[in-house]
């Protein structure tokens, strides 16, 4: 019985979606951009990398045919000799352009209802939410209230915090309430009760996350956040795949932030890493230990939070690089009939303006010893989670079609 591997390059989007305009993103196009910045010395930083992108594997497996036909243009990276995997472009229906909308429709469940956001204002967050969450989680007040982005926030009210014990908390456009505090001086355990008692005070008003962001370090020059990162999502609103397939006795594997997402839902395992280059080693060493027939998903959450919100293109073409040189090993591990997807959930275009997502569509590159090249051409998010099914034997969900 084989095996189905999730690669989930987290917000590696390859061309704007034709809905792209109520998102404010026509034109964006976080694959194409960053060839193009990198072809034109904007990708270059001394001690990282220099010149062209360079994806020998992705190429190979056929990523740049999949966003040429996503975007009827030619990104500026070395062609292949020849295509080996399967690739297409994948198009969500979901209404949001989030983390939680893009995995659960990636498994064949969309999100047909409005999530709700905080507005752009100062405060931004309700006056009761904020009193409610100060009395039941015994704080002397938060800091923040505002749009912002992670690691600025944190260098800018950081030794507040320290000072005053109060937790920092804002948002952004997705759909998520923010709590970042320090593992020390705070409490890791503490930080987590807090976010528990916001999950709970923020569900009447439809917000998909809350996000617990530990930080250490003693100034702004030098705070820096953890991998003790913990989402509370809610739960998706049907059963996935992955509740199918431990419904089935399957082994269902989650790395990275999966199990979050998820809210831990169809998880039989979840393995923990931070960075990027982590990530993979467990993905390698879940390849050497899950038994026929299982499903393992891997988030490689560096693209969209260190270098995407961050718009570093420098660091995520280097991330992209380093990714790419990997496959092989990979590949290498791979049973007979292992089937992987390497895709994406949302875009988060580097060049673009402001700090949050892009709309976009997605690469589908599908490989493994039985996978035939070919060109699957325009897709549903749905479709991975189909295919997946029928790889696995496993009941067909109401959404999506196999492709591969």
């Amino acid at each position: 019985m084989a095996r189905a591997i999730l690669l989930v390059l987290d917000s590696f989007g390859i061309g704007a979606s034709a809905d792209a305009a109520r998102f404010g993103d026509t034109g964006a196009d976080t694959f194409g951009h960053i060839a193009e910045a990198c072809a034109a010395g904007r990708g270059d930083r001394p001690g990282l990398r220099n010149g062209p992108l360079r994806l020998p594997n992705l190429a190979r497996l056929g990523l740049l045919a999949a966003h040429r036909t996503s975007t009827g243009k030619a990104a500026p990276v070395t062609a292949p000799d020849a295509i080996t995997g399967a690739h297409g472009y994948a198009v969500e229906t979901s209404r949001g352009k989030d983390t939680p909308s893009g995995h659960w429709e990636l498994m064949g469940v969309p999100v047909e209802f409005d999530w709700g956001y905080f507005p752009e204002t100062r405060p931004c967050f309700p006056a009761d939410l904020v009193a409610a969450l100060v009395a039941e989680a015994g704080l002397p007040g938060i800091l923040g209230d505002e749009h912002a982005s992670g690691t600025e926030i944190i260098a800018r009210l950081g030794e507040e915090h320290l000072r005053t014990g109060k937790p920092i908390c804002y948002t952004s456009a997705d759909s998520v309430f923010q709590i970042a505090a320090h593992e020390e001086s705070f409490g890791l355990d503490r930080l987590y009760r807090t976010c528990e008692i916001a999950r709970r005070l923020v569900d009447p008003l439809d917000i998909g996350r809350v996000i617990a962001r530990p930080f250490v370090g003693t100034s702004s020059a030098d705070f820096r956040r953890t991998a003790n990162r913990h989402d509370y999502a809610v739960p998706p609103p049907a059963p996935t795949l992955l509740d199918r397939a431990k419904a089935a006795g399957r082994e269902v594997v989650a790395i990275g932030k999966i199990s979050d997402i998820f809210a831990a839902r169809g998880v039989t395992k979840t393995v923990k890493a931070a960075g990027n280059m982590a990530l993979f080693e467990a993905t390698l060493a879940a390849l050497d230990a899950t038994a026929e027939g299982g499903l393992i998903l891997t988030n490689f959450v560096d693209f969209d939070m260190e270098w995407g919100h961050r718009r570093d293109v420098p660091g995520y073409a280097a991330g992209l690089e380093a990714f790419d040189a990997r496959l092989p090993e990979l590949e290498a591990q791979l049973r007979p009939d292992d089937f992987v997807v390497a895709t994406a959930d949302h875009g988060c275009d580097p060049t673009w303006r402001g700090t949050d997502h892009t709309r976009e569509h997605v690469p589908v590159i599908a490989f493994g010893p039985s996978v035939a090249p070919v060109d699957l051409g325009r897709l549903g998010f749905a479709d991975v989670g189909a295919s997946f099914a029928a790889h696995l034997g496993l009941d067909a969900g109401p959404h999506g079609r196999r492709v591969i």
